[in-house]
């Protein structure tokens, strides 16, 4: 087994205790809900996959295999990426412990993953240079404004870096519910997390980053969000960030934040109305 592959794996289980390293997702989890954090990744609760996430997760793998095959010099065509896409159906619902609530529920999710598949294989460029695909990667945090290091990984797992005139430029996979213009804040310490991990594996600046939205509407619709490279501020942001949340892990402190993401939280109904602070 690669590195990259422990990586990846480690990544998607949760493993490694909450010291072994950071990553884009805990930070997200914290940031979102410290005790929902501490639920998820002290406590080891695990949230039920939702049908939503496990269509994401298979059409990832879909476009990683259409864009592993890129690297190589192969173009497959849609109808079969959409096999493969299939075929991984049962290893993902083992995987991932799924059930789907009927037979016909389960036909649906396969014909959407394929139609939102088709609909990006169709929308993207047909010359686009895949340079490294469903790239695991980790890095020590130090932070390059101030050379202070953290004494603790970065870990992450960059979807797609693709070539341009300019450079190599980060993507990133989303299914998305609805179409929207992203704000870029929503996703920052995302794109800056992915873009420390690619400057310290290639020791090269990024020309920009991308967010590759498959909406989930009924006729698909495929939509390219593109941002700057990251900057000293970006870079600040984020270093302030990850320092309060070791702070938090340092503490012990993970109290509740309620809002409108508690909607979508499985914790909200059961451990999280239990909890006395």
């Amino acid at each position: 087994m690669t590195t990259q592959t422990l990586l990846r794996d480690e990544l998607q289980t949760g493993q490694g205790g909450i010291w072994a390293y950071i990553s884009p997702s805990r930070l997200g989890k914290w940031l979102t809900c410290p005790l929902a954090f501490r639920l998820q990744y002290i406590e080891g609760l695990r949230q039920p996959t939702t049908p939503s996430l496990f269509l994401g997760k298979v059409v990832h793998a879909g476009l990683e295999a259409y864009y592993r095959h890129r690297h190589l010099g192969v173009t497959l065509e849609p109808a079969d990426v959409c096999r493969r896409l299939l075929e991984l159906w049962g290893p993902t619902i083992d995987a991932e412990s799924m059930t789907f609530e009927s037979s016909e529920a389960e036909r649906a999710l396969q014909q959407q993953a394929a139609g939102l598949v088709t609909a990006y294989l169709a929308h993207a460029p047909a010359d686009e240079k895949p340079l490294a695909v469903e790239v695991a990667t980790q890095a020590q945090l130090v932070d390059p404004v101030t050379g202070e290091g953290l004494g603790i990984p970065l870990l992450g797992v960059i979807d797609l870096i693709v070539g341009s005139p300019d450079g190599a430029v980060i993507a990133d996979f989303k299914t998305a519910a609805r179409s929207s213009e992203p704000l870029e804040v929503f996703h920052e310490i995302q794109l800056s997390a992915y873009s420390y991990l690619f400057r310290a594996l290639s020791d090269q600046v990024e020309a920009g980053l991308e967010i590759r939205s498959l909406v989930k509407t009924k006729a698909p619709k495929i939509e390219f969000h593109a941002y700057p490279a990251r900057t000293d501020a970006h870079f600040r942001r984020f270093f302030a960030v990850v320092r309060e949340y070791l702070d938090a892990l340092d503490s012990g402190r993970f109290n509740y934040r309620p809002g409108f993401h508690c909607g979508m939280c499985d914790f909200a109904t059961g451990h999280c109305r239990d909890w006395q602070g």
